[in-house]
């Protein structure tokens, strides 16, 4: 096990970020005070949290507490997924190959195309009529 003092990191994913807390303990996860299913109603968002905690077979190992800002649910989903993956890591380094064979370590590149001048958005553009 590694230095409790390291157990805190940060996760991103589009506009969303959450900072987790991770300390041994029963597997209760707390996301900005709620419960961690009434927090995720979809079942696919629920999944994609319990990822890195589900391949490191630590699910009831780990008490969580996550603080999610930004966002959309899915987006928030994401973010907390990494900053999870990253709280085992800094817990425990034998969990560094599974992790990252698994993709759990590498932010999610894909973000919001800016809106361009003379567009009506990111790549829309007004209709065009010649007479």
């Amino acid at each position: 096990m590694g230095d409790l003092s390291k157990n805190i990191s940060v996760g991103r994913r589009k506009e969303s970020t959450a900072r987790v807390r991770i300390e041994p303990g029963s597997g209760k996860i707390t996301i900005n005070g709620i419960a961690f299913e009434k927090y995720f109603l979809r079942e696919t968002d629920r999944i994609i949290v319990l990822q890195p905690l589900a391949i490191t077979e630590s699910v009831s190992k780990f008490n969580i507490k996550a603080s999610l800002t930004g966002g959309g649910l899915t987006g928030q989903a994401g973010a907390l997924r990494l900053a999870i993956a990253k709280s085992l890591l800094a817990m425990d380094e034998t969990f560094k190959n599974i992790l990252r064979k698994n993709g759990y370590l590498t932010r999610d590149p894909r973000m919001k195309e800016r809106k361009k001048y003379g567009l009506k958005g990111a790549r829309k553009r007004f209709l065009w009529t010649k007479r």
